[in-house]
């Protein structure tokens, strides 16, 4: 049996989203921007595109806006509020996606921005009043705080947040790559001003995204050159792609429900079996508390043995991860950790789940794991 339980990571690409696709592959070829018949053929697709996520999302159509992937939707986030609101200070976290916090610290090398961060305590939760004493010592802010945790699993309250921000007129932007089309988003009820979205995460195409910008914030170009995006970001679109991202997403909110469910059952089934079998194991943050975390993720932290598990699991047909994938597979690579101040001499591994995982995985994944632990504690 070969199981895969990185969905953090990436995901399955969905049958109906492929086949949603294919004819923008294989005949729909045009480019967006021509004005003859195939041009206004794929334009339609991807302004239709638009209108769905739009709608899901309780946004206009225009404060949406096509990207390469979360990555890059992050960065115009913030490249908008530091030079296109002239913004000086930033508020973020230290559990934060590199995709936020190096281009924080970028902005910061170049003397355009002071960064500070919320104190968090060792399960990751964030002061909201270190949050609010920031905002009100501080002049105007960009806050940059993620919804969910990549890592560690760990859900912030944006509502919450949202609101201090409002108190003191300060821009808000969450990473919501991990969150979007697991929770529902209704930005029209969120004091947000920026919020992401990656489809790979979903069980759509990799290589394309968006940014959902409030239409009372003109964002910045990350990308000079056409007037793609309406000016914010030049290249001939992703149309394939671009379909893909709003069938996935489409049919995330579908079968939200019943997906939660199916997949909430199989993380609380594998951390009773983990506490059960697994002698000597961790969790990480709130991984193991329901409404404080992913339903989709556990972080576990098991005492070193000498070996690397992660290898042994991948050896026994079983894919899982130390943390992001952006980071190296070393555990000491991990800042979220880091952060925690968890204790040293342990080893890291993250299970993320996605509706085609099933229970007789989580047992597969829990023999394989009790094995390879058992032995490595004998030798």
């Amino acid at each position: 049996m070969n199981v895969y339980f990185d969905n953090a990571a990436t995901t399955l690409l969905d049958e109906e989203v492929f086949e949603g696709m294919l004819p923008y592959i294989r005949y729909h070829y045009g480019n967006p921007s021509s004005s003859h018949s195939h041009g206004r053929q794929a334009r339609s697709a991807v302004e239709d595109a638009r209108k769905t996520i739009a709608r899901l999302l309780g946004a206009q159509p225009c404060e949406i806006f096509f990207t390469s992937g979360g990555t890059e939707a992050d960065n115009t986030a913030i490249l908008s509020a530091v030079r296109g609101l002239d913004i000086k200070h930033a508020i973020t976290s230290k559990l934060e996606h590199h995709a936020v916090l190096n281009t924080l610290k970028a902005f910061e090398r170049n003397g355009e921005i002071r960064v500070s961060y919320i104190l968090n305590d060792n399960c990751g939760n964030l002061n909201l009043d270190h949050l609010e004493y920031l905002l009100k010592t501080n002049e105007r802010s960009l806050v940059s705080v993620m919804h969910g945790n990549n890592e560690i699993g760990n859900i912030n309250d944006i509502a919450a947040i949202g609101e201090i921000c409002k108190k003191y007129d300060a821009v808000f932007h969450s990473d919501t790559v991990q969150t979007m089309a697991h929770y529902e988003f209704d930005v029209s009820k969120l004091s947000v001003d920026f919020i992401v979205g990656s489809a790979h995460k979903f069980h759509g195409p990799k290589g394309v995204g968006f940014l959902y910008a409030r239409k009372t914030i003109t964002p910045v170009p990350l990308i000079n050159g056409g007037s793609q995006e309406r000016h914010l970001r030049a290249g001939t679109e992703n149309v394939a792609g671009i379909v893909g991202l709003a069938t996935a997403l489409e049919i995330a909110y579908r079968n939200l429900d019943e997906q939660q469910l199916h997949i909430e059952k199989l993380k609380r089934c594998c951390i009773e079996r983990l506490q059960n079998e697994i002698p000597g194991i961790q969790f990480n943050g709130n991984s193991a508390l329901g409404t404080k975390s992913l339903y989709t993720v556990i972080s576990t932290s098991l005492p070193a043995t000498g070996t690397d598990l992660l290898s042994s699991l991948d050896y026994n047909g079983i894919s899982a991860s130390g943390g992001s994938a952006c980071n190296s597979a070393s555990v000491n690579s991990s800042h979220v950790l880091a952060a925690l101040n968890r204790e040293g001499n342990r080893q890291t591994i993250r299970f993320s789940f996605s509706k085609y995982n099933s229970l007789q995985e989580i047992d597969f994944l829990i023999e394989k794991l009790s094995t390879v632990c058992k032995e490595r504690a004998v030798a």
